[in-house]
């Protein structure tokens, strides 16, 4: 890969709906939830280290989780602490500003930290062929070919294959379109054309600063503004001056969307393994087993105890108990992502110890 790849990973949301496991605190991208040994973030991490040294790997997380980022990469040497969650965009386009302020001509591909990818030389392959398309010019996003008819993600729909030597499998996109019901996901699926949407994204920092500039200009203002003080003693007060004024606002809508329309933005579409671990059910699709002291009778799911309890179900199907230290949650597969609903609830209630 050339040297002048950078890769950026907003590490961010507090994943509720994986409560109680996930805290505000303690969000799922430090957790081990897959039992490897490593954390989703320090999965991230390995993943991007076999294609760019530690110089070149960013994070931007919020100031709650700088410690633990710090803790679980140690090589990590360009840390952006936001001083408060401002979406996406925000997140992305600060470190896009800072790059391209110490190198005008880089590229920067956006990976989550909280994702599971399997077949590590297929995704390599498929973030070389979107770094191939981003030096021509376009925003590249990686979709994901799907496994089923998903109604949890969103969809890309494909066009024309594009003409570019290094990239076989990229196409244009004809649209973006919003998490949809069953009977649409399938349809989406039978067509072949889509694919869902990962929030993966590579492109040239002055290709998206530009249209940055041109559709949010506030936003790239004070983005422009904060980069240019980074690497100085202003930072800190430029920082804490302009960033409350930045728009809130996600990078697909933002940049993603609107480009796509004009004919700007390109999908290379993934065949390696991936998951965002958005909620139990996904979890258990991933790990594919329970804790070993569970005890099923006439029953399956998922059971997962932090706090050593062994967990006994019986006569349930597709139930999901999880057990930490100051929380049980039992719910069902189908119902996972109403997870959300409770550290909501808690919240109103006043229990921010358990959020």
């Amino acid at each position: 890969m050339t040297t002048d790849l950078h890769a950026v990973i907003p590490a961010g949301g507090a994943g509720t709906r994986l409560w109680p496991l996930s805290r505000s605190t303690r969000p799922k991208f430090l957790l081990d939830l897959t039992d490897s040994g490593r954390t989703l973030l320090q999965q991230t991490w390995d993943r991007l280290s076999e294609l760019l040294p530690p110089e070149r790997i960013h994070v931007v997380t919020g100031p709650a989780h700088a410690a633990g980022v710090r803790e679980q990469l140690p090589l990590l040497q360009h840390l952006y602490v936001e001083p408060a969650p401002r979406d996406s965009m925000p997140a992305i386009g600060l470190a896009a500003a800072v790059i391209a302020e110490r190198d005008p001509d880089a590229v920067i591909a956006s990976f989550a930290a909280d994702h599971v990818i399997t077949e590590p030389a297929r995704f390599i392959d498929t973030v070389e062929q979107a770094y191939a398309v981003a030096r021509e010019g376009h925003v590249a996003t990686i979709g994901i070919h799907p496994r089923s008819a998903s109604t949890a993600f969103g969809y890309i729909e494909s066009g024309e294959r594009l003409d570019v030597t290094a990239a076989p499998s990229a196409r244009g996109i004809v649209r973006f379109v919003e998490k949809p019901d069953l009977a649409t996901a399938r349809e989406y699926v039978g067509a072949g054309s889509f694919s869902w949407n990962a929030g993966m994204f590579v492109t040239r920092t002055a290709v998206l600063l530009d249209h940055l500039a041109r559709l949010q200009p506030h936003l790239h203002a004070g983005l422009t503004r904060i980069a240019a003080a980074w690497d100085s003693e202003r930072r800190a007060a430029v920082l804490e001056q302009t960033w409350p004024s930045l728009t809130p606002i996600a990078i697909d809508h933002a940049i993603a969307e609107p480009v796509s329309l004009e004919g700007g933005m390109a999908v290379v579409p993934g065949t390696f393994g991936w998951d965002d671990v958005g909620d139990f059910a996904a979890l258990h699709e991933i790990v594919g087993r329970s804790d070993s002291s569970a005890v099923w009778v006439d029953a399956n799911g998922y059971a997962r105890a932090e706090d050593g309890r062994t967990i006994a179900v019986v006569g349930l199907r597709d139930v999901v108990v999880v057990s930490t230290p100051d929380a049980v949650l039992v719910t069902s597969v189908r119902d996972a992502q109403r997870v959300k609903e409770v550290p909501a609830r808690l919240k109103d209630a006043g229990r921010s110890d358990l959020v």
